[in-house]
């Protein structure tokens, strides 16, 4: 049973590889040559610290190499220092980096690939919700069909609601907003007195 999890787990790419342990061997044979100047002193502790900033520590996932407490951050913050004293620039770091941890070292990955959605995703997501808060405020729209006439104002203002209980209520505002008395409407149609 075994053998068959294990056959399983190097058929998926599951079972540790060399590219998944840490960086060892010469820099040389992964990079190449060094291509930026030797550093020293103060502007070594500077570029370390910089270029640590850029790697994510692959215990805390949270933190960057240069911010991470970690041994392992502290170990990786050492092999940067190391690199950027012998000559190597920021790019062939963090592609040593990278060919050990994977993209997900950066913390600031680059816009190839798959990246592109990582990228792209929050802007696209506010423009999608803009979309829908504006088209939900345009509100409904009316129909292309004739409307239905309505009728008058004035036959409809003595009508009350269905609930007899809010009979008196109606006609108290009634007489209250309009002066009707008994929250009646005055007939217009009544003769006059002469």
């Amino acid at each position: 049973m075994r053998a068959l999890l294990a056959a399983a787990a190097l058929a998926l790419g599951l079972a540790p590889s060399a590219s998944a342990q840490a960086p060892a061997g010469d820099p040389a044979a992964v990079v190449g040559a060094p291509r930026g100047p030797r550093l020293a002193g103060a502007t070594l502790e500077a570029r370390t610290k910089e270029v640590g900033g850029l790697l994510r520590c692959p215990v805390c996932q949270g933190l960057s190499v240069a911010d991470s407490p970690s041994d392992m951050a502290v170990s990786m913050r050492h092999q940067v220092r190391d690199l950027l004293a012998a000559g190597y620039d920021q790019e062939q770091i963090l592609q040593y980096f990278e060919r050990s941890y994977g993209e997900f070292v950066r913390l600031r990955p680059p816009l190839r690939g798959v990246n592109w959605i990582v990228w792209l995703a929050p802007a696209l997501g506010l423009l999608a919700g803009a979309l829908v808060v504006g088209w939900a405020l345009r509100g409904p729209r009316a129909a292309a069909g004739p409307a239905e006439p309505t009728a008058p104002a004035s036959q409809d203002r003595d009508a009350l609601p269905d609930d007899p209980a809010l009979h008196p209520y109606v006609l108290r505002i009634r007489e209250r907003a309009y002066g009707w008395p008994d929250g009646r409407a005055p007939r217009s149609d009544a003769a006059p007195e002469a």
